[in-house]
């Protein structure tokens, strides 16, 4: 067993890098919380969306349609447009400056962000901030989950990785309960919601000066005794030489592809290529942000106060994070793939059961009873439990454990960019999707994750104890479809054109 072979003890520095890097999570998780609560206060509405307040207040207005506003759909979008962008740079950087340098950067964004959104006083100013927010989002969601990997040791890599999403989650959870609690601060509520962003990103910008640099990027880089001793110091022991001569094996194959983008477009290179932007795709349209980003609006639009709608919202929240433990504890035992099926099972359900309840008992007008209300709560509750234990934190832990060390940076910029795309796709055209498809909506996610499931069961390999940079040998090798991608010839032939 590779834990066997390659010691390690859990020291305290450890545990800090693990934690203060997985604060970029709790960046990105705030903001998926913040900006659904902050789109339904009427004082935000009343400054910015006037029209979208004014079709709020009449009660004869179509239940599924009183928040379809482009505008408004853009200010939660368009941070996920500029983290799309931002991941591609963010991948070169991570090559050439590090993993912590980026780390660092995506922190300096966020915190520009946090000060021109909650100064905002126009559309401009408040698109900007969420531009700055999304350049932040798009570097540390490149850099945060690849250096977790790397870090990690074997056995646990599976745990310390979903800690990014546990993170997600936390974040997601505290920006509700900040909501519910600014949404009667007349009239800067919102400010103070959008502002409080700066929290995090403080924790981060400080905490990734005493990160250590990745011995594989150390390595890559050519400081070789540098990533020894960083081996040394998050293994906590000093007999690294095995681990260490895996990972430099890994790094010298590297240095032979001088294009990694190039690199990530030969055949040998499909596999993880496919697999890493497939799992955002998927992870996406399981429907999950649609939720997360519009929980206030969605309870609201069943009939919530506003209060209320923002409760229920906690009440999410707080089953999104303590399913994520479940992941921690489990992606290591049981593996990925058994998590991933599962949650489909369950995901499917939920999601067809709700779209039946609202298709009977939510009309366009008036509101549903109380009864079916809660149902609906209950199901959107546990609907967000088994993705928190898979799809969540799974889809970024694979992606960035099953590239190979030259492509790794490339390879995880397009899953990253795959997903806020996917992202930027939902959040701008959900709202305009209720108002049109109105209860269909949960059926045609519903079919996604009837897909989603077909996937995993014929091309998703098992990753569970396999070593970061034996991944191709052992996985993609041995796949029944995927070993196809990988023979000699056309390894020999890429080898050529780098």
């Amino acid at each position: 067993m590779a834990s066997e072979i390659y010691q390690s003890k859990t020291t305290v520095y450890v545990l800090a890098c693990w934690i203060l890097a997985a604060f970029g999570g709790l960046m990105f998780g705030y903001d998926i919380g913040i900006s659904g609560g902050v789109s339904g206060m009427d004082d935000f509405l009343i400054k910015f969306f006037p029209k979208v307040h004014e079709r709020k207040l009449r009660a004869v207005e179509d239940n599924y349609c009183k928040y379809d506003d482009q505008m408004l759909q853009l200010f939660t979008s368009s941070l996920y447009l500029a983290a799309l962008v931002a991941s591609f740079f963010a991948s070169k950087l991570c090559t050439v400056l590090g993993r912590k340098p980026t780390i660092l950067l995506a922190s300096t964004f966020f915190l520009a962000g946090a000060g021109f959104s909650a100064g905002a006083e126009n559309k401009a100013m408040l698109i900007l901030g969420r531009i700055l927010f999304g350049i932040g989002v798009g570097f540390g969601n490149e850099a945060v989950p690849v250096f977790l990997s790397e870090i990690a040791p074997v056995q646990h890599r599976g745990a310390v990785n979903i800690l990014f999403q546990l993170f997600v989650t936390i974040g997601i959870f505290i920006a509700n309960l900040v909501n519910y609690s600014t949404s009667t601060l007349h009239p800067y509520g919102w400010r103070v919601s959008l502002g409080l962003a700066a929290v995090p990103g403080l924790v981060l910008f400080f905490g990734s000066m005493i990160l250590t640099e990745t011995p594989s990027n150390l390595t890559e880089r050519g400081k070789d005794a540098e990533a020894k001793a960083a081996l040394k110091r998050i293994r906590g022991v000093d007999n690294v030489d095995s681990e260490y001569e895996e990972i430099k094996r890994a790094c010298d194959a590297a240095k032979e592809f001088k294009q990694p983008f190039k690199k990530l477009m030969t055949r040998e290179s499909r596999p993880p290529l496919i697999i890493a932007i497939m799992m955002q795709v998927f992870q996406q349209f399981t429907g999950i942000n649609a939720i997360m980003f519009y929980a206030p609006v969605l309870f609201q639009t069943m009939g919530f106060k506003n209060n209320a709608s923002l409760l229920s919202a906690v009440i999410t929240g707080i089953v999104n994070v303590a399913s994520t433990f479940v992941s921690i504890y489990s992606v290591d035992k049981i593996g990925r793939r058994k998590l991933l099926l599962q949650a489909c099972v369950q995901m499917f359900i939920c999601q067809t059961a709700i779209g039946v309840i609202l298709f009977v008992d939510l009309k366009p007008t008036g509101t549903m009873g109380s009864g079916m209300a809660a149902l609906v709560v209950v199901l959107v509750c546990l609907y967000v439990m088994c993705f928190a234990w898979s799809w969540g934190p799974l889809g970024w832990l694979i992606p960035s454990e099953t590239f190979p060390v030259e492509t790794r940076t490339a390879g995880f910029a397009f899953a990253v960019s795959s997903n806020m795309l996917m992202t930027f796709v939902i959040a701008q055209s959900f709202l305009s999707m209720l108002c049109h498809m109105r209860a269909f909506i949960f059926f045609f996610f519903s079919a996604w994750i009837l897909a989603m499931g077909i996937f995993v069961v014929f091309l998703l390999p098992e990753t569970k104890g396999v070593p970061i940079d034996s991944i191709t040998e052992r996985v993609w090798k041995q796949h029944p479809v995927w070993k196809k991608f990988m023979d000699e010839h056309d390894d020999s032939k890429s080898r050529e054109m780098a």
